[in-house]
């Protein structure tokens, strides 16, 4: 595999994410894999951000460990970034805002001093078009085509008049020419052209092109990093898809108003963080209780309370698990990249409305926010959704409608309120059949009580239909691994990465990612760890909270832990040095 990084840095307000992704475009548009991964500070002007656009002849997973390219726009991305910067690379930065000494570039990489302020003071005053100089500039040194970059710039500011496009072509232009005149193309660049041009998108992109292909008509939500892009992407395109799109003042009305429209029919949703997600815990039980299909996204990041709101983690397992007092069934996806979103996504509608039952989509900044290529025919936006629910013919006599009809899948007859000749109570009381309350004089009296109990056993039935329409976890990597890796979302992005190098290097190893923390295929789950010579846990959290439900639900000790809980994503030089260190290649705590 030929693989090549382009990293950018600057302040907020310097239009670092535009740049980085720009980078990504550079390979997607020509056909090769790309990964771009982003790192920001919670403030709107200041601070410091960061890009890093990964590209490859195979599909690269994840950020990788280095880069080949830095674009420095300010000096504290060099401070920063610079020791990054690999054997053969090469440092972009503009004289005239700020000197990089001799001995602060490290062995090996080339500085290239680029006048991006000159080069955009010839088409405009505004020092915003340095970018389009430093990505000129940028575009020579990794060897990509001119006239790719100008493809670019043209589909991002043509809608912004043919005068803003011109300075921005101009600038680009005068970057490419300077580095080509000063500078080399990277040792490490990719031939100009790959396979066919391939999508670049992040994984709420996904989440929102899935829930549009399975049919959502109503998303309420209250705006929370890393969740809120769902609904800038689900507002821009709801006229197109014919979605109503609601910001409400909370995440309790938020889920509220989700609640409502799956009672009155339609296919909704609700999206936040773990902030937000806690408020909803109760209106997620009355979900429960009443059996309307909800599906909410739980993106998370770093607690607990606020955190840390730009940064990653896999803390909200927990959360998940037990949100809501009582008990009441549930399914937890947790997708580990783009493709996986769409997917998940789209079956997270399905099986809501199939088992009348809120399904949570676990995601985490690091997949929300972060860019991945993928084919498009990943991406089939054709599928027209059944409805599942029963609709059921009027009653005869006078027996009357039951909601909640026990049967021996937990499901009942489901309709749609102001059917004619139906009549049917939705209580957050328990209550029996036909929707009646036995929560107030009629709690305690024996009978009554029975019903309780088989109301129970009812709602919790579903959890075996769930297990039994969704697939089991399966292996990849070594068919004889000597060491077994577990974890869920997008860890598995590095661990992907990682395995490649392991394999470069004699230690097979396979991998087991568990897509669906709940209800858990434990019966599965526990013959893979048990048939496994050695079990290796990673996690971005403190203390291993999938480790503790596969524990729970298998009886499985998992031994060997890599958790992480800084706020970073994991690195594939992580998971390297550890698993090394596992299987005995290196002596604990020694590098890799």
């Amino acid at each position: 595999m030929k693989d090549i990084a382009l990293r950018t840095g600057g302040a907020a307000g310097d239009g670092i994410a535009t740049i980085g992704e720009t980078f990504g475009r550079f390979f997607t548009r020509n056909g090769y894999h790309a990964f771009g991964h982003t790192g920001y500070q919670s403030v709107i002007r200041g601070g410091h951000v960061w890009f890093q656009a990964r590209a490859g002849t195979d599909r690269v997973w994840s950020q990788g460990d280095g880069c080949d390219l830095l674009y420095a726009l300010d000096k504290q991305t060099v401070d920063i970034h610079a020791p990054s910067l690999r054997q053969g690379g090469v440092l972009i930065y503009d004289p005239e805002k700020f000197s990089v000494p001799a001995e602060e570039i490290p062995h090996g990489v080339t500085p290239l001093e680029v006048p991006t302020l000159a080069i955009a003071r010839k088409f405009s005053s505004n020092s915003i078009l340095q970018s389009a100089a430093g990505m000129g500039a940028a575009a020579y040194v990794a060897g990509v085509p001119m006239e790719t970059l100008q493809g670019l710039l043209t589909d991002s500011f043509r809608r912004k008049g043919e005068e803003v496009l011109a300075q921005n072509l101009g600038a680009a232009q005068g970057g490419y020419e300077h580095a080509r005149a000063h500078g080399r193309v990277l040792d490490r660049a990719l031939p100009p052209k790959g396979g066919s041009p391939k999508l670049f998108l992040s994984g709420n992109q996904a989440i929102s092109l899935g829930a549009a292909a399975a049919g959502v008509k109503f998303l309420a939500q209250y705006p929370m990093t890393p969740a809120s892009s769902i609904m800038h992407w689900m507002a821009a395109h709801a006229r197109a898809l014919h979605i109503v799109v609601k910001q409400a003042e909370d995440e309790l009305a938020a889920i509220n108003m989700a609640i409502g429209a799956s009672h009155a029919g339609v296919r909704s949703m609700t999206a936040t963080s773990g902030g937000g997600f806690s408020l909803m815990v109760e209106a997620l039980g009355m979900a429960g209780m009443t059996e309307t299909p909800l599906v909410v996204v739980e993106s998370q990041r770093s607690g607990p309370s606020t955190g840390l709101p730009t940064k990653t983690e896999q803390g909200d397992l927990n959360l998940m698990l037990g949100a809501g007092q009582g008990e009441f069934p549930r399914a937890i996806l947790a997708p580990g990249n783009v493709v996986e979103a769409f997917r998940l996504t789209r079956q997270a509608f399905d099986l809501a409305e199939a088992f009348q039952t809120p399904v949570l989509v676990a995601s985490d900044l690091y997949l929300s926010e972060d860019m991945q290529s993928a084919d498009r025919e990943d991406f089939p936006l054709d599928f027209d959704p059944p409805s599942l629910f029963t609709v059921p013919e009027p009653p005869s006599g006078q027996n009357g409608y039951a909601r909640y009809a026990i049967t021996p899948s937990g499901v009942s007859p489901r309709a749609i309120p102001g059917q004619k000749g139906l009549n049917f109570i939705a209580g957050s009381d328990e209550h029996d059949e036909k929707g009646h309350l036995i929560s107030d004089v009629l709690s305690g009296v024996p009978m009554w009580v029975e019903k309780r109990k088989q109301m129970m056993d009812k709602r919790m039935r579903k959890l075996d239909g769930i297990r039994a329409a969704t697939s089991p976890p399966t292996v990849e990597g070594s068919p004889h691994p000597s060491l077994l890796i577990v974890g869920w979302g997008s860890t598995a992005n590095p661990v992907r990465d990682a395995m490649r190098s392991l394999e470069e290097q004699g230690i097979p190893v396979g991998y087991l990612q568990i897509h669906q923390p709940w209800p858990l295929h434990a019966g599965r789950v526990g013959e893979i760890l048990r048939a496994a010579p050695k079990v290796l846990l990673v996690e971005e959290n403190y203390s291993g909270q999938l480790g503790r439900l596969i524990r729970a639900e298998t009886g499985f000790e998992i031994p060997a832990k890599l958790l992480k809980y800084d706020g970073e994503p994991f690195y594939p030089w992580e998971i390297v040095q550890k698993v090394r260190e596992v299987v005995g290649r290196v002596r604990s705590g020694a590098g890799s």
